[in-house]
């Protein structure tokens, strides 16, 4: 019995020649179509563009989220100004320059009702601000009297360029800054006295009262300039303390080797005697201690 005859499949080719075609015919059909239809009809069929553009909507979540903004500039030197023109004002005297200047950043705030004999703050200053959103801020205030300081809340609301503010509220009377938590010092070892104290010694001297050149005591790519105008007569080193157990060393270890220290100093000014301390890094070379860095307020001077 032969075996069934099966049509062998059309090649790439013929596929494709068929797919033309078939684009062919449905075009005519259109056509036709729109010439039923009427020559406008014909003339949208002729200009549509083949490609199909699809627009993707956004979505519920992104449309409810409010577009990205710049943080509004820190509103603290504009709340210190109320509070200041506030504590200084009276509700029997709404006409004042005073209450003025109150009502400027406040106009829906009450004055307050000074006593008999009171004292305006001798300086008001922000000492801290923080952000709620939306261009709301909480504005801690202090205003330093002769035999106390308060501390006085406001709430401000600012624009994202700071140029226009409003308090929002009366201010309140709020506690203190608590102390915070500190962590053990890292300078545990105490350094004798030798060469790197001598060394820290005669550097604060010259950098604090002109005494001698700091240049001589600096490490080679150095650069610190003294205090200008001087600062102190005289400069007394009372303690050292380093972080690594090598500065404690009585002879000067290799070149390059690095410590820390801090150094605990009695200064000698105009005004009296001030305990300073100012961190330090040395480094060592040829024999000596030089001053590589002064690190005191978390800054860093090479």
């Amino acid at each position: 019995m032969p075996a069934p005859v099966t049509e062998a499949p059309p090649a790439a080719a013929g596929l494709e020649l068929e797919r033309t075609r078939r684009s062919v015919r449905l075009g005519r059909a259109g056509v036709w179509l729109c010439l039923l239809a009427g020559p406008a009809a014909l003339c949208v069929a002729l200009t549509r563009p083949s490609a199909t553009v699809v627009t993707q909507s956004p979505s519920p979540d992104a449309a409810a989220r409010p577009a990205a903004s710049a943080s509004s500039a820190d509103p603290s030197g504009y709340a210190a100004e109320f509070v200041d023109a506030w504590l200084r004002s009276s509700d029997a005297e709404p006409d004042s320059a005073a209450a003025a200047r109150a009502r400027r950043f406040a106009p829906s705030v009450a004055l307050p009702q000074p006593a008999d004999q009171a004292k305006a703050p001798q300086s008001v200053a922000a000492v801290r601000s923080v952000q709620r959103g939306g261009g709301q801020w909480s504005v801690t205030v202090a205003a330093r009297y002769t035999d106390q300081v308060r501390y006085l809340s406001v709430p401000v609301t600012a624009s994202g360029s700071g140029d226009a503010v409003t308090v929002t509220g009366a201010p309140a009377i709020v506690a203190a800054p608590a102390a915070a938590k500190t962590r053990p010092s890292d300078y545990t070892v105490e350094v004798p006295d030798g060469p790197l104290t001598d060394t820290v010694g005669d550097f604060l001297t010259a950098y604090l009262s002109g005494s001698g050149e700091v240049d001589r005591y600096l490490a080679p790519k150095t650069s610190l300039a003294a205090v200008s105008p001087e600062a102190a007569d005289e400069v007394d080193v009372e303690t050292v303390t380093a972080r690594e157990d090598r500065a404690s060393a009585e002879q000067v270890p290799g070149d390059g080797t690095l410590v820390h220290v801090e150094a605990g100093a009695s200064v000698h000014t105009r005004q009296g005697v001030l305990p300073l301390t100012y961190e330090l890094t040395l480094a060592a070379r040829g024999g000596r201690w030089e001053i590589a860095a002064l690190t005191s307020g978390g800054g860093e001077a090479k």
